[in-house]
């Protein structure tokens, strides 16, 4: 199989750029993007080389794994741009439950794999990371940013000794392609993109990620700036920042850090 763009995607407009292989998506999109594309355009492979997460974690595709970017142009703010992830991560939920029911009605199975999402970009499968999303904003003109959403998803292989311990499709049973999965990430995109509509529909993206979200309702531990906030998770606000409710019944705003399920005790064994 080649990379393609899903009916839906195509019909929406969006373009390709597949790699056999290359050093980062995220890179070549916003090089693009600098030399005046303006998208909305894709950049895929089976095979990343050089690509990074969040906190510049390295994130490598080993081939086989899927390795994809989205190049949009808008006119928003930074602070209405970093709320797209939102939007990302529901589009790749939907495509993973969509190929892990294909792969299980194939297999004569009856059972499909269920997903989260974690706070503020990871996607799960149990408590396991299988995915993780990379938002990168900079501006090309005085009204415009250029946004590169890249989504990185361990298909065949998954990385080990990592933060958050982590699994792929083909471990959990999932036999599917990079390229199958994309064709579907690709229309779930067009689909979650058009909601968020350049941040006027962040109210119903939230709603649509908390009814996913992993340990809503649980203690968490957030580790920012070298200190760990303790809580239950309560919700995500307006801006998408992580509400963690504290042992006093105060209401503490998370706009970044390392999310772990548990007490700080555990989180910093982790």
């Amino acid at each position: 199989m080649i990379f393609s763009l899903g009916h839906r995607a195509v019909s929406a407009g969006y373009r390709l750029a597949a790699f056999e292989s290359i050093g980062s998506t995220n890179a070549e999109a916003m090089s693009r993007a600098r030399d005046g594309e303006r998208g909305p355009m894709w950049f895929v492979t089976s095979e990343q080389t050089a690509g990074r997460g969040r906190r510049h974690r390295r994130w490598i595709a080993p081939r086989g794994n899927l390795a994809s970017s989205i190049l949009e142009v808008i006119e928003v703010s930074p602070a209405v741009a970093a709320t797209l992830g939102f939007a990302a991560g529901l589009a790749l939920e939907a495509a993973l439950q969509k190929v892990s029911i294909e792969a299980s009605l194939r297999s004569a199975g009856s059972d499909h794999m269920k997903f989260s999402l974690k706070w503020p970009n990871d996607v799960l499968a149990g408590r396991q990371k299988l995915a993780g999303i990379l938002l990168e904003a900079e501006a090309v003109t005085a009204d415009q940013l250029a946004v590169v959403v890249g989504i990185g998803t361990n298909v065949i292989a998954a990385p080990e000794c990592t933060p958050t311990p982590a699994t792929s499709l083909a471990a959990l049973g999932v036999h599917i392609g990079a390229e199958e999965l994309f064709a579907c990430l690709s229309d779930a995109w067009a689909e979650f993109r058009g909601i968020w509509d350049d941040g006027r529909g962040f109210t119903e993206i939230r709603r649509l990620w908390l009814e996913r979200a992993a340990g809503l309702g649980e203690k968490v531990a957030i580790l920012t700036n070298g200190s760990a906030v303790e809580g239950i998770f309560d919700t995500i606000d307006e801006a998408g920042c992580l509400i963690v409710r504290t042992a006093d019944g105060k209401r503490v705003p998370i706009s970044a850090g390392d999310v772990h399920f548990g007490s700080a005790a555990s989180a910093g064994a982790a």
